[in-house]
């Protein structure tokens, strides 16, 4: 049953858009080669994740300026894989759920747990498309 549940997390942030990365190789190989703007979206299993963090993904995805690419890990389940694209959130303590848009493989913004929890999914929604007009081109402009 638990990983019936845990599949349903991961599919979640799959519809929303996001490349599934399951491993150190799968991190590295969407970031060091990553040109333009790549959201990570760190996915858990709290209530915050389920509640907040997904739905929010999915609204944000429907904004006019989006990341070039999305890809997620999942923190407590692919482990070394999670670890791994923290290591690329410089300066950044381990947060999950959380977000971090890099460009061209470098951090330019992160969204912690704590910007997250007790939150609405429309401040967070509003959190992430703020980062995606500052940071990424508009769908209108492509």
């Amino acid at each position: 049953m638990y990983d019936i549940l845990i599949q349903q997390m991961r599919d979640e942030v799959k519809r929303a858009g996001a490349q599934e990365l399951r491993s150190p190789e799968d991190v590295d190989a969407s970031i060091l080669n990553s040109k333009g703007t790549l959201l990570v979206v760190v996915n858990s299993v709290c209530g915050c994740a389920a509640g907040i963090s997904r739905p929010a993904l999915a609204k944000a995805m429907n904004h006019t300026a989006v990341p070039d690419k999305v890809v997620t890990v999942f923190a407590g389940q692919d482990k070394e894989a999670t670890a791994r694209a923290r290591s690329y959130f410089d300066n950044q303590p381990p947060s999950s759920p959380s977000f971090a848009l890099l460009r061209d493989g470098k951090l330019v913004e992160m969204i912690h747990r704590h910007q997250i929890e007790g939150h609405s999914v429309d401040q967070v929604v509003q959190r992430l498309t703020g980062t995606f007009d500052m940071n990424c081109i508009s769908r209108e402009k492509q």
